[in-house]
């Protein structure tokens, strides 16, 4: 299927590893000129084509100097993928609300919200001009706010919310603006050696591989897997298309079915 992407313009933020990586490669493959940004340029971003800019967005005025870098390089853009965030950091993290500090909270909100609020606010006025796209990844987490660190939920359901508004605003000024909540992805948060699905698993008494085994049933996932990076890509492309043109406002779950309620 051709998305009628080519030659169109994105920045994905985050974009070093997992669904951020996969959105890079998804978009590039679609022909899209992309600005990838992350931390770390890892060889398998450099490896995409992508013009991959090193950046820590959990700095106020990063956001801001992102998307000036980028559209100086591309020109105005055509979408926003606002995936950068995590709570994939295991140490402290499966102690329950009275363990989490205030900096663990500013810490969450900050890269799990409020960079997706600097980076749209920085982006919107060229997105505007393009009557682009935004797409924000937020997490089944905001609907389940018991399926992870409480700091985490909290934060994608503040982000889930901040799209909604978006939408509504910026929606009859042509730029259409939705949210992706995925499920449990096989990424660095519950594979990493050191992130959260290895202190979850210690905390439980069991080996993570048995963790990430019982994942899907624990979660109510019919699909009884956990999800690929290249699925939840694939919905960001279709999203950023002429093709979903009728989408907007949208939170939209690939979650294997976790969520029950319409």
């Amino acid at each position: 299927m051709d998305l009628q992407l080519t030659n169109t313009t994105a920045v994905v933020t985050g974009a070093s590893r997992g669904i951020g990586l996969a959105t890079v490669q998804a978009l590039t493959a679609e022909g899209v000129r992309v600005v990838a940004a992350a931390r770390t340029i890892t060889p398998e971003l450099k490896e995409t084509g992508a013009l991959a800019i090193p950046v820590d967005l959990l700095t106020p005025d990063a956001p801001a100097q992102l998307i000036d870098r980028a559209t100086t390089e591309l020109g105005d853009l055509d979408l926003l993928v606002n995936n950068v965030g995590g709570g994939d950091g295991g140490e402290g993290q499966t102690g329950g609300f009275l363990s989490f500090t205030d900096q663990q909270w500013q810490q969450s909100l900050d890269l799990n919200f409020l960079a997706a609020v600097r980076t749209s606010r920085a982006a919107l006025p060229s997105l505007l001009r393009r009557r682009g796209a935004l797409v924000n990844i937020s997490s089944n987490g905001a609907r389940m706010p018991h399926a992870g660190p409480v700091t985490y939920t909290t934060a994608k359901a503040a982000l889930t919310a901040f799209g909604k508004a978006l939408a509504e605003e910026f929606g009859p000024q042509g730029v259409r603006i939705n949210t992706i909540s995925p499920g449990p992805v096989r990424t660095a948060m519950w594979e990493s050696p050191d992130g959260y699905g290895a202190e979850l698993a210690r905390s439980m008494g069991v080996t993570q591989e048995q963790l990430l085994a019982q994942i899907p049933a624990a979660m109510g996932m019919t699909t009884g897997r956990l999800l690929e990076p290249s699925e939840v890509a694939t919905a960001v492309a279709y999203l950023a298309s002429p093709l979903a043109a009728g989408m907007s406002g949208t939170d939209l779950l690939i979650d294997g079915g976790s969520v029950k309620t319409a």
